[in-house]
């Protein structure tokens, strides 16, 4: 009788049609869910000493100059993991010239800033740093700040053991990258309907995924992040004006110096778009319906009917993942070593 069982539930299994749903088979061949284990990072082995110590160093507002700003600063984890600012407000309230990414899934991006100078997060994490505009500090400063507090010291002894000077500049970055990690958001509607669960989607984000896939959007946002994975001109059919996309920041030109690269910019990753406003580089646009639409005509050269970009951006709500929580760490006080805040001019 079990044999007979095995054998009609092998035929049920077998009498269902490869390609059921082509909606789920063309967008698996398209995207990845986001992972709930630890992606690898590049040399830097991830252990639980270095993520609790890179999540104290994200968190650490003595990095800079001031004393106040920390990467949670910017990267807010409440807030979607970025700043939710048209562009951040850094050392002495300057005003920085982009909008800050998020940090969620970062560490799925082929590489990090707008302009993709940082090949990885451990590469980005040093740049803020000593960013006059940001946090204004210099790696001597970081050294001395970190080995004033002997808490630290075993901190950065357990997360990099056998190293002659494990405080460094250099481990620093490898810590905080270590926690930036782990700052994966799975489970969101569109996984779970990626991986069977009918329900997981409504009609109408069924629709903007189809549009999505079908208007050429995911050309460029494609793979578990929606992006990140390249870089495109803003504006490869029309240029956006000059209210959404300022003549004086040429992207990636910046880095290779190269004149095919003037307004070239990393294609933005979009899971967790729906949370993160305002949007581009910019930060000039806060309404994600709005975004769909300059995308439309910039990229795609395509005037979006009002019910296409509206179903487009409810699409776009299902790529909002689960944020494991995460508990603020206790920091070290300071000592009499500890170099003191310094004052901030204003700009």
């Amino acid at each position: 009788m079990r044999f007979q069982l095995t054998l009609l539930l092998a035929s049920a299994v077998l009498v269902v049609p490869a390609h059921a749903d082509a909606l789920r088979d063309q967008a698996t061949a398209q995207f990845k869910s986001i992972p709930s284990i630890l992606p690898a990072v590049k040399d830097n082995p991830i252990t639980k000493a270095k993520i609790d110590l890179g999540k104290a160093l994200f968190f650490e507002p003595r990095l800079s100059e001031s004393g106040l700003i920390a990467c949670a600063t910017c990267h807010n984890l409440t807030t979607g993991g970025d700043d939710n600012q048209e562009t951040s407000i850094g050392h002495g309230w300057q005003k920085g010239p982009r909008n800050a990414p998020t940090v969620l899934n970062a560490v799925l991006n082929e590489a990090q800033f707008w302009d993709g100078r940082a090949a990885d997060l451990k590469a980005q994490a040093k740049g803020p740093v000593q960013a006059g505009v940001e946090m204004a500090s210099t790696p001597d400063r970081v050294v001395a700040t970190l080995n004033s507090m002997p808490a630290y010291g075993k901190w950065f002894t357990d997360a990099f053991p056998g190293e002659k000077a494990p405080v460094s500049f250099d481990n620093m970055a490898k810590a905080i990258e270590a926690f930036e990690a782990t700052l994966l958001t799975p489970a969101s509607a569109f996984d779970r309907w990626l991986e069977g669960d009918d329900g997981a989607l409504t009609a109408q984000q069924k629709t903007g995924l189809a549009l999505f896939m079908d208007k050429g959007c995911s050309g460029c946002h494609n793979g578990a992040n929606f992006g990140g994975n390249g870089y495109q001109p803003f504006g490869v059919v029309e240029k956006p004006g000059a209210d959404v996309l300022p003549e004086k920041d040429k992207g990636r030109f910046a880095v290779t110096k190269t004149a095919s690269d003037e307004y070239v910019f990393r294609v933005a990753p979009l899971r967790n778009v729906a949370i993160t406003a305002p949007y581009f580089h910019s930060g000039k646009v806060w309404d994600l319906k709005q975004a769909v639409g300059i995308m439309g005509s910039a990229q795609l050269g395509q005037t979006l009917t009002d019910p296409e970009e509206v179903a487009i951006a409810d699409f776009l709500t299902t790529l909002t993942g689960e944020l494991r929580p995460v508990e603020l760490p206790v920091l070290p006080p300071e000592t009499a070593d500890t170099p003191r805040p310094e004052p901030i001019k204003l700009k």
